[in-house]
């Protein structure tokens, strides 16, 4: 009788032939980033704790005391490492600073829905390039680097995390009622942010307005329904055809980082049914660390990329 020896929640083993071609994946983003100008790193997967709570990230999954009694937690993503990294191994020397990597992380989540606690992430973080040249340097590495892999039917959603706060301001919305409709809105739960908005005391016009903003997606005419997009518009103006072609503005989009501050996006494929990807600015994430900078940066889930390429191949 064959001995059953469980695995943590959220994890999983990788065998030859799956690793074989997540190598092939891999090489390809590294092999990009290295000639876009973005240097390796590779950090530390224990982080203190303190470090994690300043950047107010994902919430880690595993944490650990060691014999100093400092806790510890496994890093739940790479961009807070590498603003600690850039703030502090890189204090004196002049910015802009290209970084990418390759590292497994770890996240607090709910693995019965099927979502993993361990993952393998690729990316960059471009630190000291401000907006918009800096977002439109990030998307064109962004899609070099889906390219090379051999993705073909990827779309890019590109919005900013600023957008909808403002929106709930100009409309008077209560403080109190905004981190909720803001959850509904990362959840993609457009019945629920209707409910809530329904339960507020706002006039037909701002309701209306604060319901129909977030599902407006498409091109450069659904900037015409906000105001303040000029942002959006600059970068948009930057992208290279190649680049524009991929992209769709999505007014609704919002991640679920806080330390997020304007442009933001996420990667699409219809051979997978969520984000394989995405990124965004966080200008104030590297202040934090004693060294106030402009950044921005995206990371790939490298499972999620192997499994819209299978099913890309599936569907060919």
């Amino acid at each position: 009788m064959t001995t059953i020896h469980p695995l943590p929640s959220g994890t999983r083993d990788v065998l030859p032939d799956e690793m074989r071609e997540l190598r092939s994946v891999t090489a390809a983003l590294l092999g990009t980033f290295e000639r876009e100008g973005y240097g390796e790193v590779s950090t530390p997967a224990l982080e203190h704790q303190e470090v994690l709570e300043r950047a107010g990230g994902a919430q880690p999954a595993y944490r650990v005391m060691d014999e100093h009694g400092q806790v510890l937690a496994l890093r739940p993503d790479m961009t807070v490492p590498i603003a600690r990294l850039a703030a502090t191994r890189y204090a004196d020397i002049d910015p802009p600073l290209r970084f990418c990597y390759l590292a497994h992380v770890y996240r607090g989540v709910r693995p019965h829905r099927g979502q993993m606690r361990e993952f393998l992430q690729a990316g960059v973080e471009l630190v000291g390039a401000p907006s918009p040249e800096g977002t439109a340097e990030v998307l064109r590495v962004l899609c070099a680097a889906l390219d090379a892999t051999g993705l073909r039917d990827y779309r890019v959603g590109l919005g900013s995390a600023a957008l909808y706060p403002a929106l709930l301001e100009t409309h008077g919305v209560p403080l109190e009622a905004r981190a909720v409709l803001l959850g509904a809105l990362v959840a993609r739960d457009f019945v629920g942010l209707e409910r809530e908005l329904r339960a507020l005391d706002l006039s037909s016009e701002a309701r209306a307005a604060l319901i129909t903003a977030p599902s407006a997606r498409g091109g450069l005419e659904v900037l015409d329904l906000l105001p303040a997009t000029e942002g959006l518009r600059a970068v948009h103006a930057l992208l290279t055809p190649q680049v524009a072609d991929r992209v769709l503005l999505d007014l609704g989009l919002t991640r679920d980082l806080s330390y997020y501050t304007g442009a933001v996006f996420e990667v699409y494929d219809p051979a997978l049914g969520e984000p394989l990807g995405g990124g965004g600015r966080y200008d104030d994430l590297l202040g934090r660390f004693g060294r106030p900078l402009p950044a921005v940066g995206f990371a790939l889930g490298v499972d999620k990329l192997h499994i819209a390429l299978t099913g890309e191949e599936e569907r060919t």
